[in-house]
C-alpha cells in the first residue's frame, strides 16, 4: 500500500510592523500573534528602518503607519514599490483617519489598502490574510467612498500603459470595479459566473500594470477610462 503523503503545514504569513509609537506596535504585535498562521518578523519605528527591514526580511505584508519620522508611510511605500526584489511585499497603511489625503497618496504609491487603527482584532487578522493573498483591502463600501471623492474632485485624465489592449468586455468589467462592485455583483450584473468575472478583473489588472483592485480603481479614474458621474 502506498503511504499517504504527510500533510504540509502552510507557512505563516510574515508581517513587518512599522509605527513610531512602541505601545501601538506592541498592541498590534500581540493581536497578530494570537493565531498560528501569522507571525511578526520585524518591527520598525520609522519609515527608513521599515524599508531596510523589508529588504532584509522579505515579509509577505508590511503594515506601515502613515505618519512616521525620517520617512512617512507614503514615502516608505513608494520606495518598497520601486524595489524589484520587494515585488512580493504587500503594503497596508495604518491610519487614524479614513479617506484623508494620505489614503489616496498611499494607493498611488502602491499600497494594497489601508486599515483604521481602531479595527476589530478579528478583522485585523483577516485583513492581513487577505493582503498576503494579494487581494486589495478595500471593501465595496470603501471603494464607493473613494469614488465619491473622485466625483467631487476628478483628476485630469492621463494615459495608462496597456489601456488600449483592454477588450470591450474588460473595459466594462473595469468600469464596474471602479464603481465599487464586487466580483459577485459584477457577475450578477453581466449574467456571468463569479469565476469569469474574477478572471476578467485579473487580466485587466495585468494589462494595466496594477497590482490589485485598489489601484485598478485609482487608475481607472485617473486615466479617464471611467468618467465620474456616469451611470454604471
Amino acid at each position: 500500500m502506498t503511504p499517504r503523503p504527510a500533510s504540509v503545514t502552510p507557512r505563516p504569513v510574515r508581517v513587518l510592523l512599522a509605527d513610531d509609537q512602541p505601545l501601538i506596535r506592541a498592541g498590534f504585535k500581540a493581536l497578530l500573534e494570537l493565531t498560528d498562521d501569522i507571525t511578526v518578523v520585524g518591527e520598525a519605528g520609522d519609515g527608513a528602518q521599515a524599508v531596510e527591514l523589508a529588504k532584509r526580511l522579505l515579509p509577505d505584508v508590511a503594515l506601515l503607519d502613515v505618519r512616521m519620522p525620517l520617512l512617512d508611510g507614503i514615502q516608505a511605500t513608494r520606495r518598497i514599490g520601486a524595489t524589484p526584489e520587494l515585488n512580493g511585499v504587500r503594503v497596508v497603511i495604518l491610519t487614524n483617519y479614513a479617506l484623508d489625503e494620505y489614503v489616496f497618496a498611499a494607493l498611488r504609491a502602491g499600497a494594497s489598502g489601508f486599515l483604521l487603527k481602531d479595527i476589530e482584532p478579528a478583522d485585523l487578522l483577516q485583513s492581513v490574510r487577505v493582503a498576503a493573498r494579494g487581494d486589495a483591502l478595500l471593501s465595496p463600501s470603501v471603494t464607493r467612498r473613494l469614488i465619491e471623492e473622485y466625483v467631487s474632485t476628478p483628476p485630469r485624465p492621463a494615459p495608462v500603459p496597456g489601456q488600449d489592449r483592454l477588450t470591450g468586455r474588460e473595459r466594462e468589467i473595469v468600469a464596474l470595479v471602479a464603481r465599487g462592485l464586487s466580483n459577485d455583483e459584477i457577475a450578477e450584473h453581466l449574467v456571468i459566473s463569479a469565476a469569469t468575472a474574477k478572471t476578467h478583473v485579473s487580466r485587466s489588472m495585468i494589462k494595466l500594470g496594477v497590482r490589485d483592485r485598489a489601484q485598478l480603481v485609482v487608475f481607472a479614474y485617473e486615466s479617464g477610462l471611467v468618467v465620474p458621474g456616469t451611470a454604471a
